[in-house]
């Protein structure tokens, strides 16, 4: 990878009352933001390290620039589909904004050269700044590395280990700053389109979590009926007590009418498919039950379809299914680090909305103006 540094706006937190606001009203507020003098601008070019001081730990990574070129080649690997109509949303709010408010976060397997650079840096420099989220129970800190030497050697370290990333958050915004490449770089040739605002975490700094659904399908089938078509599909068993997450692969919780239900694939369905594929659960639920079953012919833009972040947990999921009675709760076990990455490589698409990774980076912390 060929990483970039750029100048960047980052906010002035003297002159803001909670970050937490600040943050969740930038994508909202940015141009009045700048217009009142709430953000600072390095004057030189720097690489940004970002580190994330949550309840699991230190969370440490690098945000510079990388060529959209590398996208092109595939050096920046996607592993979902994306919605069309939020591209083309992403593509209005870049335009609007003059600005990305929020890097890309791309991650690969751990190169101890970089782990251990980056540690040394922190260890040994100030921040630029640091700034408590109390709704998040996280410190977020960044560094500015300014010296050429410096740059100079997180360049080579990228360029010589890092042959290819996977993107983690972001695939929209990846593919409209590609789009905007391809179809504005002439017409507005004083805008940069050509490069991506990326946050580079190696696989072991971020957690992956579950990705889950809650589907509004009980419209046209009764419960009943809904539940001899799944029992079709998979061993089933009534939970008792506390409720829990998917414990394993091919494991699917579900919440329906009040109770909880821990499915497993039958093995003869399971069979059906070459031993040498990545089977995901996500997959299949969006084959046979939400297609075949629940008549969802396209998740992508389905209305009936509500993707809930694997951080809410089973509440998540109860509250959304008991606000309406013909919703469906299901709880799918986290994709792996390998099993993304194996489909990446071999140029496969996860289902949307298939994984949740953390920590999340906050919008509008650091920020590169597009307009050079």
């Amino acid at each position: 990878m060929q990483i970039l540094p750029f100048k960047a706006l980052y906010p002035n937190f003297d002159a803001i009352a909670s970050p937490d606001a600040f943050c969740s009203d930038a994508k909202n507020e940015f141009q009045a933001f700048q217009g009142l003098g709430l953000y600072e601008h390095l004057p030189q070019d720097a690489l940004y390290i970002y580190q994330i001081e949550s309840k699991t730990g230190l969370h440490t990574g690098l945000v510079a620039l990388d060529a959209v070129d590398d996208y092109f080649a595939g050096k920046i690997k996607k592993h979902e589909k994306t919605l069309d109509a939020r591209e083309q949303h992403q593509m209005e709010l870049f335009l609007r904004w003059n600005a990305l408010l929020k890097a890309v976060l791309l991650t690969y397997p751990p190169v101890p050269d970089i782990t251990r650079w980056l540690l040394d840096f922190t260890q040994a420099e100030a921040p630029l700044f640091s700034t408590n989220f109390i709704k998040d129970h996280q410190i977020h800190r960044v560094w500015a590395v300014t010296e050429k030497t410096d740059i100079a050697r997180l360049q080579y370290l990228f360029a010589t280990h890092v042959q290819a990333t996977y993107i983690a958050d972001g695939h929209h915004r990846t593919t409209a700053i590609a789009m905007l490449h391809e179809q504005m770089k002439d017409k507005k040739p004083e805008y940069d389109f050509s490069n991506l605002l990326c946050a580079f975490f190696s696989s072991d700094q971020l957690d992956i979590l579950d990705y889950n659904r809650v589907v509004a399908g009980l419209k046209d089938i009764s419960p009943a009926h809904f539940m001899v078509e799944l029992s079709a599909l998979f061993d089933m068993e009534k939970l008792k007590g506390r409720r829990r997450k998917a414990g394993h692969k091919h494991e699917v919780i579900l919440y329906l009418q009040h109770e909880w239900f821990k499915l497993r694939w039958k093995p003869e369905l399971l069979s059906r498919f070459p031993p040498d594929r990545v089977l995901l659960d996500a997959t299949l639920l969006n084959e046979f039950v939400l297609r075949d079953i629940l008549g969802i012919e396209d998740v992508r833009t389905d209305k009936r379809i509500i993707y809930v972040e694997g951080s809410k947990g089973p509440d998540g999921i109860r509250k959304l299914v008991n606000d309406h009675e013909d919703r469906i709760g299901f709880m799918l076990y986290a994709v792996s680090f390998e099993d993304l990455m194996h489909l990446a490589d071999q140029g496969e698409s996860l289902p949307p909305k298939s994984t949740y990774f953390e920590p999340r980076m906050k919008t509008g912390l650091l920020v590169k103006i597009l307009k050079i």
